[in-house]
C-alpha cells in the first residue's frame, strides 16, 4: 500500500518526465529526491498506479537512455574546449 503523498509525487513525476523528457537525473533534481527514488517510482510504482502513464515513461527513459552517450561525448568536449579557453 503505497502512502497518498508517495502516489502524489510518482503520478507527478510521471507527468514531468513524459511532458519535458526529462532524464531521471533532472527529475531527481526537480522533486529533490534521489536518482534511484525516481527510478523507483517510474518503473516500478507508477505501472501499479496508471499504467498507461507508465507506457509512455518508459518510451522516455528508452529515449534518453539511448542518447546518454551522445550528451556524455558533447559533455567531455564541452570540458577540454573550456579546458583550452582557460590556458589562453
Amino acid at each position: 500500500m503505497v502512502k497518498d503523498y508517495i502516489r502524489e509525487r510518482v503520478k507527478e513525476v510521471g507527468h514531468y518526465i513524459y511532458e519535458t523528457n526529462a532524464t531521471v537525473r533532472q527529475a531527481a533534481k526537480i522533486y529533490g529526491v534521489s536518482k534511484s527514488t525516481i527510478h523507483k517510482d517510474v518503473t516500478d510504482r507508477l505501472l501499479k498506479i496508471d499504467p498507461e502513464l507508465a507506457c509512455k515513461v518508459k518510451k522516455v527513459l528508452e529515449y534518453n537512455k539511448a542518447e546518454r552517450h551522445i550528451r556524455g561525448g558533447q559533455a567531455t568536449k564541452r570540458k577540454y574546449e573550456n579546458m583550452k579557453k582557460n590556458k589562453e
